[in-house]
This record gives structure tokens, sequence and C-alpha cells, in this order.
């Protein structure tokens, strides 16, 4: 199968070297973690109807213990929760999800993962940075979900230094699962970082291997999350696509689906770990 081409707007300032070195140390963790901070994680993905609509996808329900993942490209997706809150994750000017959430999430790496227009109908605007390099804390509990996140540092397009707390890794919890957007990541992470983080059932992961982070050291964090799920983003054409699975088949097995949305349960993930391709566009 064909894996469609992401056809982005990428900013001009995007040539600087993906092998500069970047400092681990992220976001200092709090200094006592909240106990569901380690060990609150639960399960998997779901889906939007994709571009061609099966008619079985169209009206269906989410049931207590689903929720519902779909692709739009680049880094985002939509995530609906057993009460249809609609998220947006990496909410830009050029890829957005077909219909309005009510959560979007965003990172400051560069303006395919922002907007400083975000729809004045969205309820909840997360921004995954702040002010003066410091880092943002996010916890919103809305209706049946719970967004967090986790900052990290990122590469300074501007300057080409570091941009301390540029990045959050975003963390939704809802029908017993959690599951991660990895945003922007330049750099594997601690071992408080993933105390933080905590236990995980899927995990969005951008697999360029360039303007992020580079493929062995994204495979060094996948294999530190554990999470039985795993979703490509960040493609920019089938080659690059291809490139990242020709590795990640030597330690997991891969899935290619056919339409960019699926639904999951926590009792129908996968046995063992498992990277599934969603088609983006």
């Amino acid at each position: 199968m064909r894996i469609l081409s992401l056809k982005l707007v990428v900013a001009a300032g995007l040539a600087l070297s993906a092998g500069e070195a970047l400092a681990q140390g992220a976001a200092p963790a709090p200094a006592a973690p909240k106990p569901e901070m380690m060990e609150n994680c639960p399960g998997l993905v779901a889906l939007r109807p994709p571009f061609v609509r099966p008619a079985s996808f169209q009206l269906a329900a989410l049931a207590r213990d689903q929720i519902r993942i779909s692709y739009s490209g680049h880094s985002t997706f939509l995530i609906e929760s057993p009460q249809l809150v609609r998220i947006a994750t990496d909410y830009n000017d050029y890829v957005r999800p077909p219909v309005l959430p009510d959560i979007v999430t965003m990172n400051h790496a560069h303006s395919t993962h922002y907007t400083d227009r975000p729809d004045p109908g969205i309820k909840h605007v997360l921004r995954g940075w702040a002010e003066g390099e410091k880092p943002a804390r996010i916890d919103l509990n809305y209706k049946d979900v719970r967004v967090r996140n986790v900052p990290t540092n990122i590469r300074s397009w501007t300057t080409g230094g570091t941009e301390r707390h540029g990045n959050s890794i975003f963390i939704f919890e809802m029908a017993n699962m959690c599951v991660a957007h990895l945003g922007h990541l330049h750099h594997t992470l601690t071992q408080a970082q993933l105390n933080e983080i905590g236990r995980i059932d899927v995990v969005f992961v951008p697999v360029d291997g360039s303007y992020t982070l580079d493929l062995e050291g994204m495979i060094e964090v996948l294999k530190a999350l554990k999470a039985p799920l795993m979703i490509p983003m960040h493609y920019f054409s089938a080659y690059t696509l291809d490139r990242f699975l020709s590795r990640i088949r030597q330690e997991w097995d891969v899935e290619i689906a056919e339409v960019p949305s699926l639904v999951v349960s926590k009792a129908s993930l996968p046995a063992k770990p498992k990277v599934t391709v969603l088609p983006g566009r």
C-alpha cells in the first residue's frame, strides 16, 4: 500500500542541521512527582472517519471504554473521548481536523506546530511553552478527559542554540487509557521525565529522523516508554516513512492501516508492542 505523501509549508528557517547536540535536561521534574504521574496511564487509540468515510464509521458511537483517533497529517491528530470531547494535537494554520475541536495543544518548534490565530470557538487552547523559556505546566480536566504535559527542550531555529522548555509531551487520559504525543521532540528523555510521563498505552512519534530526534534516539525513547501501540507522524514523504519502517521492523511488528482512523479500547491493545501507520495527507 502506498502511503500518501504529506505536503506542508515549512518555515524557511528549517535548514539547520538536525545532528546538532542538545542538552537532555528538558525541564526539571517537580520536586516530588505525584503518584498518579508515575502510574496513571493505561490504553490505545481511536478514529475519525477517513477522507472517504465508511458508513460504519460515520455515525458509530463510542463505548465507555473506547477512544477514536484520526490522523489529519503532519503532527495533527484528532482524538475523541467516549463523551465526544474532541482534541487536536499540534494545532496550526496548515493542517487541521475537519471538525472544530474542544481542546487544542500546540508546540513552539515552528509554525506547522502552532498558530497565533486559533478558532475563537475552541474552548481550551493549550500552549506547550511559556514566556521567558519557563516550563509550561498544564493539568486540565474537561468532562471525561484529563490533559497534562511534560516540558522538553528544542533547538532554536533563530539562534542555533537551545530553547529551554519549547516543546511539551502532552498526555491525554480518557477511557482508562493514556495517549502521549511527543510533539517536536529533540532529545532522549531523562528518568525523571519518564517518571512524570508515567505508563503510556499509545504514543504518537515523530519519525522524520532529522528535524526532530534521529532514528536511533527515537527508538531509545520508544523502548523506554514501552507503549503497546506506536503511531508514526511527522514524515514528509513515503521515502522518509519507509526509512523509519525499515529500521523499526528490526524491533517491532508493523501494520499499515488502510484508513487514517481507528477505534481502540484497553481490551483491544496489542499483546506485544506494535507500530501502526495511519495514512496522512
